[in-house]
């Protein structure tokens, strides 16, 4: 242990960050072995290149331009053809689904895993179950079993996985159509640059994005099962869309009909000026734009049509080919930073409760892995059918389980 606990110093001392062990000897054997193996683990050079860009201002400036999309509900003579295409494939087994499920209810004022989460319906069925219904519904009319892939957190995988013991994996069995994953993780850092240490004496990790997926799935061995499942195309949804339609043999007949990898949902923008990101061209790859990067004259712009150029939001309803997720868990993707207040142990061993941000966290986003491809098909979808997202509290009244269960309880005509 010593020998260990030397090699951490000369680690750390490395990156200065010798901090982190200023509290080593106040730990039981367990967090102490705990602590070593997040130090031995941690990526510092990439993580000082992250603190490092915290100060950067971005110089480059992309051309963004809008990207082609298809109106599922345009297609006349079209939709059979694409349907069919997606229908053979599904009955073949060849599809499975992935539901990332990371996240805790915070903002919900609930406390555990958000897909344990009743919106509010009179079954009292929470947002796993929900999914649960409408995959089993689609193996009844596909007359096939459909393998559910979960991702979860560190923070939430056992409690995760204890609901859905408790549940008897609605109907599944475990390792063979349901399995279970866990999400990467990256330190938080100061304004200084400094690994924070948390409340419990090791280093303040937080959930490395929803870009994190392709890797996770990678280094867990789970694009392997799938392999020997015999899938070739993969759904990748959240779990807070109660709405979500994970098996659409219209959106895998255009992938495979256009010959693209990666094939996405929109919704149209609610009004100009939504906060959500939209579908684009940047620097002539697919992509996705944030809201807060948009200005108000191409939030505005409209075409011929009187539609907007960017006008299609990104709903993280996305289809891959396999071979594209393997590809993009290879290459890691860029991370963005976030402001963060975040309760830390100062030198003195005292914990500290900060009343603003105070610390870093990085994560990838999804859609950052668009430009790993020439192209990619869109397929517009409704609103009211597809995307009822539950983030906020009632408070908020949008995008909450108010306004979920209002939609939930239209679309499958329930009173």
């Amino acid at each position: 242990m010593n020998n260990t606990l030397e090699e951490a110093r000369l680690v750390l001392k490395k990156y200065e960050q010798e901090h982190l062990l200023n509290n080593y000897n106040n730990l039981d054997k367990r967090n102490q072995e705990l602590l070593l193996s997040q130090v031995f683990n941690i990526d510092f050079k990439l993580l000082n290149n992250l603190y490092s860009n915290t100060k950067k201002e971005k110089k480059d400036i992309d051309k963004i331009e809008p990207i082609d999309f298809i109106d599922k509900y345009k297609l006349n003579e079209k939709y059979e053809y694409y349907n069919n295409i997606g229908k053979k494939l599904i009955e073949q087994g060849k599809l499975a689904v992935v539901t990332m499920a990371g996240g805790q209810g915070t903002r919900l004022g609930f406390n555990g895993p958000k897909g344990t989460y009743d919106i509010g319906l009179d079954s009292h069925k929470s947002l796993f179950e929900l999914l649960s219904d409408t995959l089993k519904e689609n193996e009844k009319n596909y007359n096939v079993k459909i393998p559910w892939f979960i991702m979860t957190s560190k923070e939430n995988n056992k409690e995760t996985i204890d609901f859905f013991e408790k549940n008897k994996y609605f109907g599944r069995e475990k390792d063979k159509n349901i399995f279970f994953f866990i999400q990467g993780e990256i330190p938080m850092v100061d304004t200084e640059g400094k690994v924070i240490i948390g409340e419990d004496g090791l280093i303040k990790m937080a959930a490395d994005g929803h870009g994190g997926i392709y890797e996770s799935l990678v280094k867990s061995g789970m694009t392997k099962k799938m392999r020997e499942l015999n899938v070739e195309w993969v759904f990748i949804g959240g779990v807070d869309n109660c709405l979500v339609k994970m098996v659409d043999p219209i959106l895998m007949g255009v992938a495979v009909d256009k010959e693209v990898t990666v094939a996405c949902k929109s919704v149209v923008k609610a009004n100009p000026h939504e906060n959500v990101g939209v579908f684009c061209k940047r620097n002539g790859k697919p992509s996705v734009i944030e809201y807060s990067e948009i200005t108000n004259e191409m939030a505005e712009a409209v075409d011929e049509n009187g539609e907007l150029l960017y006008g299609e939001s990104h709903i993280l309803c996305n289809l891959f080919n396999i071979d594209a997720i393997e590809r993009m868990g290879k290459t890691p993707l860029p991370y963005h930073k976030a402001f963060k207040k975040a309760k830390y142990i100062d030198k003195e061993g005292n914990l500290v409760n900060p009343t603003s941000p105070n610390a870093y966290k990085f994560e990838a986003f999804l859609f950052d892995a668009f430009s790993e491809v020439d192209d990619m098909a869109i397929l517009r979808v409704k609103r009211e059918e597809e995307f009822a997202p539950v983030k906020n509290s009632d408070e908020v009244g949008i995008d909450c389980p108010m306004t979920a269960k209002s939609l939930y309880k239209a679309y499958y005509k329930i009173d």
